[in-house]
């Protein structure tokens, strides 16, 4: 769907412009082709990633303050120059395709929407998602990985609405391109330029930033696909109707969560489980039990398992995708029965399971038996769990020079019923947040869960009510 169709569902968004913009002349290296691992190709069938912010109205909004905005974009992308680049193909002529990512300096994509019928609180106001409006604020809604090396559409899209009383910054951001520690780290720059900070140290370091693509000694270097043609690679799904809901955790209530967990495995457990595992745990068993499963039905809970740090080849400015699924499961019973601490156990031996060796063996086992990502098929039955990002992520650092951020959102990418995405939370420090979606019964019962909403802290503006 488009923006122009999405407006009446979401009261009316409003393409005004759309500019294609190009790093900074003179920040940008010369051009280069980035030959993609089995961490990016294996997200090349899924949704950009799409988070925006909801911030205060500037001064003076229209066409000047989009203006300063691009030029601003324009400075962060002379520094993060892969980001205004293509995906391309070559069908080889022998039943396999190559994917790399030309940095050519094609430009990003800035849209400059309005949204006057659309107030702050209609978007943070209730713990309940308003799915219509809050998707009609992202640019290139539907796209797959594949499309835009398909269609040579820009890896990287913005768009600015104007709100009655805020603005909103929808980030797109190919997942074959990076991950939400290059999305975040593009942002935070980003936001820093616009509010002058852009002589900084900090943004000096940047330069730092490896762009160049990490391969293990055995593996072939452009990775060939099985296919004939991209399109193969392809699948679109229809979601089920869910409700989406977000849940903010106070860093008291976190403590709280995760004392609790290694409390009830103190003896047996051998590692510390952190305070996301014990979050997590604490929302599995709420939605095993919203979902009203029984006890003998196997759930499982998959998570992004970060690469950085865990393996010694992977330097710390690493700009692709450094992520592998980990996936716990187990049985309703046993969660429901066996209490917090055990669930979050299971979660963190599915983390733990890494290591060096086992990473560079699933990057091997890979090239030789390319795996997608497909939505879709993650959703058995309804039993399931999956959640992406990271509590350590600068969401509300972002100050583009007019207030910090009043709250983060996501788009549509890959919600479907079973996906939670954590954040940090609105004051930092340990704080977190849970943006939820599940079957509309379920959200319901979950949203009237005491257990689960006593660790939830209603923010000043939410109502509990749809």
């Amino acid at each position: 769907m488009d923006m122009e169709e999405a407006g009446g569902a979401a009261g009316a968004v409003r393409t005004v412009s759309r500019r294609l913009v190009r790093p900074s002349i003179g920040d940008a290296p010369p051009p280069e082709d980035i030959h993609l691992t089995p961490w990016d190709l294996r997200l090349i069938s899924v949704d950009y990633i799409q988070k925006g912010l909801l911030l205060p109205a500037p001064p003076a909004g229209g066409d000047r303050f989009v203006g300063t905005l691009a030029s601003s974009l324009a400075r962060a992308l002379g520094r993060y120059y892969h980001l205004a680049g293509r995906l391309a193909v070559e069908e080889r002529g022998d039943g396999t395709v190559n994917v790399r990512l030309r940095c050519t300096g094609e430009g990003a994509e800035l849209v400059h929407a309005t949204a006057p019928g659309v107030a702050v609180v209609d978007i943070a106001g209730s713990v309940y998602t308003p799915s219509s409006i809050v998707r009609a604020l992202f640019p290139l809604n539907g796209v797959l990985g594949a499309d835009a090396a398909v269609d040579s559409l820009p890896v990287l899209s913005a768009q600015v609405t104007e709100l009655a009383d805020g603005i909103f910054i929808g980030v797109s951001l190919n997942h074959s391109v990076g991950d939400g520690f290059v999305f975040w780290e593009f942002l935070n720059a980003w936001s820093e330029i616009n509010r002058g900070g852009g002589a900084t140290s900090d943004l000096r370091a940047i330069s730092a930033r490896v762009h160049r693509r990490w391969f293990t000694d055995a593996s072939p270097v452009p990775i060939p696909l099985p296919f004939s043609k991209l399109q193969h690679v392809v699948r679109r799904f229809d979601p089920p109707i869910m409700q989406e809901c977000f849940f903010t955790f106070s860093a008291a209530s976190v403590k709280e969560l995760k004392a609790r967990a290694n409390d009830e495995m103190a003896g047996t457990a051998t590692a510390t489980i952190s305070s996301l595992q014990a979050l997590l745990a604490h929302l599995w068993r709420a939605v095993s039990r919203a979902r009203r499963l029984p006890p003998g039905k196997e759930t499982s809970y998959s998570l992004a398992v970060g690469c950085r740090g865990r393996l010694s080849g992977i330097p710390p400015g690493y700009m692709g995708n450094a992520l592998v699924p980990g996936t716990a499961s187990c049985t309703v019973g046993e969660i429901l029965g066996r209490g917090l601490g055990w669930t979050a156990w299971q979660l963190n031996r599915a983390v733990a399971s890494f290591d060096e060796e086992s990473v560079r063996e699933w990057l091997e086992s890979w090239t030789r038996e390319p795996q997608f990502r497909y939505f879709g098929s993650l959703m058995s039955g309804g039993a399931a769990l999956m959640t992406g990002s990271s509590p350590r992520f600068d969401v509300f650092g972002n100050d583009f020079g007019w207030g910090k951020p009043a709250a983060v959102r996501s788009g549509r990418e890959g919600k479907i019923d079973g996906k939670a995405t954590v954040y940090e939370g609105p004051d930092r420090g340990g704080s977190m947040s849970l943006e939820v979606c599940i079957a509309p019964d379920a959200m319901e019962r979950l949203v009237a869960d005491e257990e689960f909403m006593d660790a939830v802290t209603m923010l000043p503006a939410q109502h509990q009510h749809g």
